[in-house]
């Protein structure tokens, strides 16, 4: 039985767009390049078929989408002097939330987001991969192309920075 090539990548957008999306996000630090990222991305896949052959799909799609944000961003840089945007997770809950904890809680995932992406891309892109897209260590080494360790260490150094200054803005809200 022969599968329909078309209808394969459909499913693999549809799958896949919003963990490309991610990816590129945490490069560029701004919703619409992503968008720009996500799209170069996938007509590029669609092009070339490689991924048919992928053998870890979701690491093959890290890295196309990291080298497409990449090169995007250059580009970007001289044109866009706009401050990063706060990435919007959506995020099923079982309970409805109040008006006064959606506004606390959207609060401090703006906070949250805001340390993140203030943190050097070389700590930013694999706390990003890690954290919201749960991949392990030797997953996003094989995307950067950097050895296993060194994403360890990079994870806990972005862990401690973002626990510091968690930490002094508990301080400076108690104080």
């Amino acid at each position: 039985m022969t599968t329909d090539p078309d209808a394969e990548f459909t499913a693999l957008v549809h799958r896949q767009s919003r963990f490309v999306f991610r990816v590129a996000y945490a490069v560029l630090l701004n919703s619409h390049d992503a968008e720009d990222a996500v799209q170069e991305t996938f007509l590029k896949l669609y092009r070339n078929r490689a991924w048919e052959q992928a053998a870890n799909e979701r690491a093959y799609l890290a890295r196309v989408a990291w080298r497409e944000a990449v090169d995007l961003r250059p580009r970007r840089s001289q044109s866009s002097t706009a401050s990063p945007e706060p990435l919007e997770i959506d995020e099923a809950q079982s309970l409805q939330p109040g008006p006064e904890q959606t506004v606390l809680s959207a609060n401090q995932n703006s906070v949250i987001h805001a340390m993140i992406d203030a943190l050097p891309e070389e700590l930013r892109v694999p706390l990003a991969l890690s954290a919201f897209d749960e991949l392990h260590s030797p997953e996003i080494g094989t995307i950067l192309g950097i050895p296993e360790g060194t994403v360890r260490t990079r994870l806990q150094r972005a862990r401690q920075i973002l626990r510091q200054k968690l930490a002094s803005l508990q301080e400076s809200r108690y104080a």
